[in-house]
């Protein structure tokens, strides 16, 4: 293996540090403390994992947290109710529906429910217009994660050719957009384009969001690239040993990229501490101060 493995997990961890101190100044420069709300439809177990991850993570921060728990047969007409309540809480500065929602509940309605100013998921219409026309805007997590690392890694990305695979709203698109804020040249990839492995073999910087387990080969990757896989896909081995692996073939990969994530460890710890992120600027837009330093774009 030839790669330099990133360290999303260490990065994350740091960030959340970073947070925590931007938190404490701003209790105590202006008496004021970041929250998030999180609802959580259902009993699915990763859900609620997920939400438990992010409650505690949230609380360590130094920021208030709040969970709202509805069971799975509540009406679309309950979980707007519950998004009303929260945007009219000064208290709250972020709200997070919980995704996906069951099948009685319209999750664009709800989304859209939620005031811009503390769509901290940045999955609002709103949202998404103002991070396209290059204004101000809440940036979904995982694509900001990305972002964060691969400033650390390359400083100045402009000019780089850049491939994004996958066209996802949460990942695909706005990762393109952020992409060409940074001046890079940037192509989306799917899995309709022609010729897919010449398309990856063009990318200075490779992200990898399509949902297909070890899709994407070490001999689609142009040699010295940074190759950020942002799958998560649960197989089987031929010995019923379940495990968890990226979009991208790792072991192939890391034999020709420059840097790589990996899967686990790599852009997945990112999400949360880009959510506090988020959460903290959406504080500071709410009350009328500059934003943090080096948690929004």
């Amino acid at each position: 293996m030839t790669a330099e493995i990133i360290d999303g997990k260490g990065f994350a961890a740091g960030l959340r540090s970073r947070i925590a101190g931007a938190v404490a100044r701003l209790k105590a420069d202006h008496g004021v403390t970041p929250g998030l709300a999180v609802v959580l439809v259902g009993d699915d177990p990763a859900s609620q994992v997920y939400v438990r991850n992010k409650g505690a993570q949230t609380r360590e921060a130094g920021m208030h947290s709040e969970e709202h728990r509805l069971p799975d047969g509540a009406t679309e007409a309950a979980v707007l109710a519950i998004v009303d309540r929260l945007n009219r809480d000064a208290a709250i500065h972020g709200i997070l529906v919980q995704l996906p929602l069951p099948p009685q509940v319209d999750s664009a309605r709800v989304i859209d429910a939620i005031t811009p100013a503390k769509d901290v998921d940045g999955f609002h219409v709103e949202s998404v217009g103002r991070l396209v026309l290059g204004q101000k805007a809440m940036v979904p997590c995982t694509p900001l994660g990305c972002l964060m690392l691969l400033r650390d890694r390359l400083g100045d990305l402009a000019g780089l050719e850049a491939v994004v695979v996958g066209r996802s709203n949460i990942v695909g698109k706005p990762m393109a957009q952020l992409l060409l804020r940074e001046n890079c040249t940037v192509t989306v990839a799917h899995s309709r384009t022609r010729d897919l492995p010449a398309v990856c073999r063009r990318a200075d910087i490779l992200v990898a969001a399509v949902g297909r387990p070890e899709m994407i080969d070490g001999d689609w990757i142009k040699p010295g690239a940074v190759v950020l896989d942002v799958g998560i896909n649960r197989i089987t081995d031929e010995d019923d040993r379940t495990r968890l692996v990226g979009d991208v073939d790792f072991v192939g990969a890391a034999e020709v990229a420059g840097a790589i994530t990996p899967v686990p460890g790599g852009v997945g710890p990112m999400t949360i501490a880009c959510l506090l992120a988020n959460t903290l600027t959406a504080c500071c837009r709410i009350h009328g101060l500059p934003d943090p330093e080096g948690f929004a774009v």
